[in-house]
Order: structure tokens, then C-alpha cells, then sequence
């Protein structure tokens, strides 16, 4: 249990990482100007989102066999609560990547602002994610 604890946490981590900059390149893409800049901020969000993914999948791969070995936790109210966050940074990250094909092919219509405020969604997840799974408070 520990191992796979272990590792859920890790790319959890590389996941979180990952979406913490992706809208920060957003924010710098929105705003920049020249044709070289922006192709080299499509460059950086298409890897960023591959490392995103990888994150992602491992962390719900991990999640789901500690759920699959030991099934009690999915009768405890705290990790119903995680798994609705959960299910809902799945839902940010696909954003997330909908947004990188709109910078791909030139199609952004949003300010710079607009993405500093967007860039701080994945702080809550974070925060509620962690406090449920530390406090365990249902």
C-alpha cells in the first residue's frame, strides 16, 4: 500500500507541477507579440501538456489500484469529496489542452489577465485535494 501511495503522490506531484505552468505560459503567450516568441511558447506548451498527461494517467493509475485493493475507502465520505476534485482537475486539465490548440492554431481570444486568474484554479484543487487526504474529516 505504501509503494502505491507512494507513487500516486509522486506523479500527482509531476501532474500539479505541470498544470501550475501551463497557464503561466499562457499568460506570457497572450501577451507576446512576435511571430518567433509565440512559436516557441506553442513549442513549450505542446511538451509541457505531454508531461501533463504522462503525470495524470500514473496518478489516476496508482489512485485506482489503491482503490481496486482495498474498495473500504470508496465507503468513507472524504474520498468521495476527492474523487468529485479529482474529477474535476480532469476536467481543467482537458481545458487546459483545448487551450493549447487554440494557441496552435492562432486561435486565442483571451486577455493575459484573463489567464493569471485562470492560472490559480489548480491552487484550490491542490489545497482541498491534500487537506481531505491528510485531515480525512467525514
Amino acid at each position: 500500500m505504501l509503494w502505491l501511495k507512494a507513487f500516486h503522490v509522486i506523479f500527482m506531484v509531476t501532474w500539479f507541477a505541470g498544470l501550475f505552468y501551463l497557464p503561466r505560459l499562457f499568460v506570457y503567450h497572450a501577451s507576446a507579440s512576435d511571430g518567433q516568441t509565440r512559436a516557441t511558447f506553442k513549442v513549450m506548451e505542446r511538451k509541457l501538456l505531454v508531461m501533463c498527461h504522462i503525470g495524470a494517467a500514473l496518478t489516476i493509475l496508482f489512485g485506482t489500484l489503491m482503490l481496486v485493493l482495498w474498495p473500504a475507502f470508496l465507503q468513507l465520505g472524504w474520498m468521495h469529496a476527492k474523487l468529485l476534485l479529482v474529477a474535476g482537475l480532469i476536467g481543467y486539465h482537458v481545458w487546459c489542452a483545448r487551450l493549447v490548440g487554440q494557441f496552435a492554431r492562432d486561435e486565442n481570444q483571451r486577455s493575459h489577465l484573463w489567464f493569471r486568474w485562470f492560472n490559480e484554479v489548480p491552487v484550490l484543487f491542490l489545497i482541498a485535494i491534500v487537506l481531505l487526504a491528510i485531515l480525512k474529516p467525514f
